[in-house]
């Protein structure tokens, strides 16, 4: 079961490719946990049923540092009790991530702070526990990671305001990183961040296309040679 389990994002599918191959299933695990609490959302009708399905998941992952609690069988949680067996990731580490998407059904739409709060508590974490598993550090990869949350939400939300706050605070963090000089060890999370400077410049108006050959052949430029 578990091996059924893919990435349905296919420029996280690309990114995850310029990972070693050692430490990928780890971070595709990682990206899979922000995948389904990100679709949970999507798909609540009821914030209340969305909120408690996230719950479920922010205790199952908490459970995942007591030797003593019993595992609920589900192929994804299974996969992220390996991730936390073999790298520094701890169960509450990846429980983090509920607060980010679950402040999202807190109210008929986000609001300015609850926009904020999406990208703390969903990208920087995601990033910084990204790179842990990659085993390379670079100046401004939580930066770039709750500005790639931003960025991403920024294409989500039906309020243009919402939106345009989104892609604006995005573009601002992004502007003056770095992200060439990071190692090459943290390619994924550099095409990730190069394609989000993009989308956080297009008008409010405008949607990305993701998969595009364009943004494909962009990340693969990066992946290659890192800018």
């Amino acid at each position: 079961m578990a091996e059924a389990l893919r990435l349905a994002d296919p420029e996280r599918q690309l990114a995850l490719a310029y990972a070693r191959g050692d430490v990928r299933p780890a971070i595709e695990s990682l990206w899979l946990l922000d995948e389904r609490m990100g679709a949970i959302v999507a798909a609540a009708r009821e914030p209340m049923i969305g909120q408690m399905r996230l719950i479920w998941w922010r205790d199952a992952l908490m459970a995942l540092d007591d030797s003593d609690a019993t595992i609920p069988a589900e192929p994804l949680l299974a996969r992220l009790a390996d991730l936390c067996a073999s790298h520094d990731v701890s169960g509450a580490d990846l429980a983090r991530l509920e607060e980010g998407w679950s402040v999202l059904l807190e109210g008929e739409s986000p609001d300015d702070a609850a926009i904020m709060t999406h990208g703390r508590c969903r990208g920087a974490p995601l990033f910084t526990m990204s790179a842990a598993i990659l085993g390379a550090t670079g100046d401004g990869v939580e930066a770039a990671g709750e500005a790639w949350a931003l960025t991403d939400l920024g294409h989500r939300l039906r309020s243009a305001p919402g939106r345009f706050l989104a892609r604006a605070d995005a573009a601002k963090r992004l502007s003056g990183l770095g992200i060439g000089r990071w190692p090459r060890a943290l390619r994924p999370l550099g095409i990730l961040a190069v394609l989000a400077r993009r989308d956080a410049e297009l008008p409010v108006e405008q949607q990305r296309r993701q998969g595009s050959p364009a943004r494909i052949l962009r990340a693969m430029a990066f992946g290659v040679i890192g800018r």
